[in-house]
C-alpha cells in the first residue's frame, strides 16, 4: 500500500521531565496520532529536560502548515506564556503554524477527556473517586481540573473529589481520608496526568497509602486521548487560536 501522502505537521509539545518515562508516553501518543491520522507529520517536542524542543521539531516538518497542540491538561503558566513564546519564535520558520486548544475540558471534547479517564480506571467496584492531578496555584486552571472532576462525578455517578501532588491542597491521600471518612469504602484515584513521573508516583503512593482499592495509570495513548489531540488538530485548522501577547 503507498504511504499518504502527508499534508500537515503536528507537533505534540509536552512540558518534558526528568525522569524518562514521561518522553516514553509523550513519545507514544505521538505514534498513535500518527497511525490514526497517516497524512500528518506528527511529532513530539518538550518545553524543558528532554528533546527535541518545539522550534526543532517544527524544522524537521516535511510540510509547509502544522499545528502545536499543548500537551496540558489546564490553561496554566506553560499554556498562557510558554507555548506562545513557541509560535513568537516560529516566525522565522518556512512553515505556517496554527496554535491548538490545551487539552482540558471545554464544552465541545470534554467527553473525550472524561471517557479516557474512565476507561483507565482499573475495574473494581467504586463507590467514590479522587482525581489527582499535577497542581498548579492559578486558580483559574484548578477550576479547569474541579470542571474534569465533577464531569466524572457524573458520568460514573459517584462522588469525585479533586487532589494535587504539588501546589495546592489536597494530597491524594488526604482527598481519599475524606471520602472514607464520609463513608465511601472503596475510593479509586482516577489520574489527571499525561505521563509518568515523579508528581504521580507521588500521588499514586498518597492515594494508596490512605487506603485507595484502584489507582488508575497515567492517560498515555489512551484511544480516547488520540481522538482528542486529533479534535483540537482539526478544530485549530478550522479556526487558530491567537496566542496571548
Amino acid at each position: 500500500m503507498r504511504p499518504a501522502r502527508l499534508n500537515l505537521g503536528v507537533v505534540l509539545v509536552a512540558h518534558g521531565s526528568r525522569d524518562p518515562r514521561a518522553a516514553v508516553a509523550t513519545s507514544a501518543l505521538a505514534r498513535a496520532v500518527g497511525r490514526a491520522h497517516p497524512s500528518w507529520a506528527v511529532r513530539a517536542a518538550y518545553l524543558d529536560h528532554a528533546g527535541p524542543r518545539p522550534i526543532e521539531a517544527l524544522e524537521s516538518l516535511p510540510v509547509r502548515d502544522a499545528v502545536v497542540v499543548p500537551l496540558l491538561l489546564t490553561s496554566a503558566y506553560h499554556g498562557r506564556v510558554d507555548i506562545p513564546a513557541v509560535l513568537a519564535s516560529a516566525g522565522a520558520l518556512p512553515v505556517s503554524v496554527s496554535l491548538a486548544e490545551v487539552l482540558g475540558p471545554s464544552p465541545v471534547v470534554a467527553p473525550r477527556l472524561v471517557e479516557a479517564l474512565v476507561r483507565r480506571l482499573p475495574a473494581a467496584e467504586l463507590d467514590a473517586v479522587v482525581l489527582a492531578a499535577a497542581g498548579t496555584r492559578d486558580a483559574a486552571a484548578r477550576s479547569t481540573v474541579e470542571d474534569a472532576a465533577n464531569a466524572l462525578s457524573a458520568r460514573l455517578r459517584l462522588p469525585c473529589t479533586v487532589a494535587y501532588a504539588s501546589a495546592a491542597p489536597p494530597t491524594a491521600g488526604e482527598a481519599v481520608e475524606r471520602l472514607r471518612a464520609a463513608g465511601a469504602r472503596r475510593v479509586g484515584m482516577a489520574a489527571y496526568f499525561l505521563a509518568p513521573g515523579l508528581l504521580y508516583d507521588n500521588a499514586a503512593r498518597s492515594a494508596r497509602s490512605a487506603g485507595a482499592v484502584a489507582v488508575a495509570p497515567p492517560l498515555g495513548d489512551a484511544p480516547d486521548l488520540v481522538r482528542l489531540v486529533a479534535a483540537r488538530v482539526e478544530a485549530a485548522v478550522r479556526h487558530p487560536l491567537a496566542p496571548a501577547a
